[in-house]
């Protein structure tokens, strides 16, 4: 996370829709939003959000009456891809029907939020040729709302991840006032190394001694912004790779397998291993202070799963920009 020293959104309220742990949350509180609802059907992301921010979400959302959830400022919703029925034809809210993205619509359609800030795999804006996201467009706009999207990468905002995220952001049409405009990127200060603990201890369980790892020569003494292989274990697919701490990390999964499964290998001290949770939770951005689960596995899957507390920051930094413009605009001409 990073340090905000003006809290932009005071004031402002917000719910957070298939809210997994809670970045999403991290992000606008930390900027002074207020959380007023959450909903994540996930029981173990359940329990870490409510640890983490006294919340507990509600569950399936398709089974929420949307009439019954809070007055709101600004919904987030870090909704899953799914494919829409009805493919190309661009009829907008009648197409997005039976897709999780018709329960962020018709969220929409019952409260008229201010924004609605959503994020998505980076597929999604090229997903079905391109129709998956004019569906999303169109149904904003038939909603009342300005369309704004944009794929970014975690490594292009502080955070040494090579993480592509397509992040959409709407405001209700009365509203706009002044262009939005998403975050400028800037050079990469830190690397995989900053972000590894100094407790020996709490990962000698993570490294790896095998006869078949296989170093490809490659010097481990400069810094990069991309990430650097160095060698492999048994046949070297994926999560069987080992990188340097130089450089930046692969996108963490919350799946897939082999002895670096979810997190890739790293050269740390002499030895490979994976990442401890921890040390994902910190590429992720998130501080030291969040509770964890205590399920290893699951701790991996959820941070796999998660957004970049960081880049979500950035994002809502320039919302609450956006808005400030809307309502000094606004009370000049009352």
């Amino acid at each position: 996370m990073i340090e905000i020293l003006e809290k932009t959104l005071t004031g402002y309220k917000y719910i957070d829709l298939f809210a997994g742990i809670g970045g999403f949350h991290l992000a606008l509180s930390s900027l002074g939003a207020e959380c007023v609802y959450a909903n994540e059907w996930d029981t173990f992301a359940q329990n870490v959000y409510k640890e983490n921010f006294g919340i507990e979400p509600e569950g399936d959302i398709t089974k929420i009456n949307e009439n019954k959830i809070p007055e709101h400022d600004i919904l987030c919703a870090g909704f899953p891809c799914q494919a829409f029925s009805i493919s190309g034809k661009q009829r907008g809210f009648e197409d997005s029907r039976g897709t999780l993205f018709f329960d962020v619509a018709r969220v929409v359609k019952a409260k008229h939020p201010k924004v609605v800030f959503m994020e998505n795999v980076k597929n999604f804006a090229t997903h079905d040729n391109g129709n998956t996201l004019a569906v999303v467009k169109t149904t904003m706009e038939q909603l009342g709302y300005t369309f704004y999207e944009r794929v970014l990468n975690a490594v292009n905002y502080g955070i040494p991840q090579k993480r592509e995220r397509i992040y959409m952001v709407c405001f209700r049409n009365d509203l706009i006032n002044r262009e939005f405009s998403y975050p400028k990127q800037f050079a990469l200060s830190k690397h995989v190394e900053d972000f590894l603990l100094d407790d020996e201890n709490m990962v000698k369980d993570l490294y790896v001694e095998r006869q078949d790892t296989f170093y490809n020569g490659k010097k481990d003494d400069k810094y990069s912004d991309t990430s650097i292989r160095l060698g492999i274990v048994n046949k070297g697919g994926q999560g069987e790779r080992i990188y340097s701490t130089k450089g930046i990390a692969i996108t963490l999964s919350a799946y897939g397998g082999g002895v670096f499964a979810k997190t890739g290998g790293y050269l740390v001290n002499g030895r490979p291993r994976k990442l401890h949770p921890r040390e994902c939770a910190r590429i992720m951005g998130y501080p030291d202070s969040f509770k964890m689960s205590k399920n290893k596995n699951q701790a991996y899957k959820q941070f796999g799963n998660s957004v970049v507390v960081d880049v979500l920051q950035y994002i809502a930094i320039e919302i609450g920009k956006t808005l400030a413009n809307q309502e000094v605009k606004k009370s000049l001409s009352a």
